[in-house]
């Protein structure tokens, strides 16, 4: 039996900085994809926008009773947004995006699916969203092929493309690691190295149509050397028991 079993309940939690014009469509987008299909909350957590998004949001919240805005003060980064949606989810499973619409929120369904598949193993705790056609500019497209091939070499994490911000995943298991900058970029590897199964999904990836990138070669590759290493270590440390038969749990 899954250790944790999805019970129809999905939080979908969206990390933004300064996508005013992003948002509205996103949010349709999502409540279309799920409605009818599970009993789902939308949170967004609003990291500094100094735009319009926190104003679009609370537009919208008068019209969508499932949708929820946090708004941090200051930016704190995508990791820490993330951390702090998925604390204030309401339920067992979380479903992350993208804020700027590259990602198809059409294709949550489908991972959910894969939750209730035979073939799976027990432990599966990660579905990781794979941009097996990515729909970005060349050097975007470079930088992301060379962070993960650096990253599945070093860590082998056995996911051919972390960087994709599609992902559903156990609460209690995102709760239960460790939290640093940068983390969502590291998910796979340290799911796994908790003792959970990740498995890459095929997902659709739209090129952004609003707004411009947060992210370059830069921020991509470089900022995460130090994350890295330090993923690599927490490897290194791990022990998991092994649990006999017919032990009292």
């Amino acid at each position: 039996m899954p250790k944790y079993a999805y019970c129809g309940r999905l939080s979908v939690v969206v990390p933004v900085k300064n996508e005013q014009d992003n948002v509205e469509p996103l949010v349709r987008e999502i409540v279309a994809a799920l409605s009818g299909t599970a009993e789902f909350e939308i949170i967004y957590v609003n990291d500094g926008s100094t735009d319009q998004t926190q104003t679009v949001l609370d537009g919208l919240k008068t019209e969508l009773p499932m949708l929820r805005a946090i708004c941090h003060r200051a930016s704190c980064g995508q990791s820490q947004a993330v951390t702090t949606g998925v604390r204030a989810a309401r339920y067992e499973w979380i479903a992350t995006l993208d804020g700027d619409g590259q990602n198809d929120p059409a294709d949550i369904p489908a991972l959910l699916a894969k939750l209730s598949e035979p073939e799976q193993p027990d432990n599966l705790e990660l579905l990781a969203g794979w941009r097996t056609r990515r729909n970005d500019t060349f050097l975007r497209r470079l930088s992301s092929k060379v962070a993960n091939g650096v990253r599945s070499r070093m860590l082998k994490d056995s996911t051919p493309d972390t960087g994709c911000g599609l992902k559903v995943f156990a609460r209690e298991t995102f709760l239960r690691l460790p939290n640093f900058d940068h983390i969502h970029r590291f998910l796979p590897a340290l799911v796994i190295r908790g003792g959970g199964a990740v498995v890459s999904v095929p997902v659709n990836h739209r090129s952004r149509e609003r707004g411009t990138s947060k992210y370059g070669l830069h921020n991509r590759l470089w900022v995460g050397i130090v994350d890295l290493f330090g993923v690599a270590w927490l490897q290194r440390r791990v022990r998991l028991p092994q649990i006999e038969p017919g032990s009292d749990l």
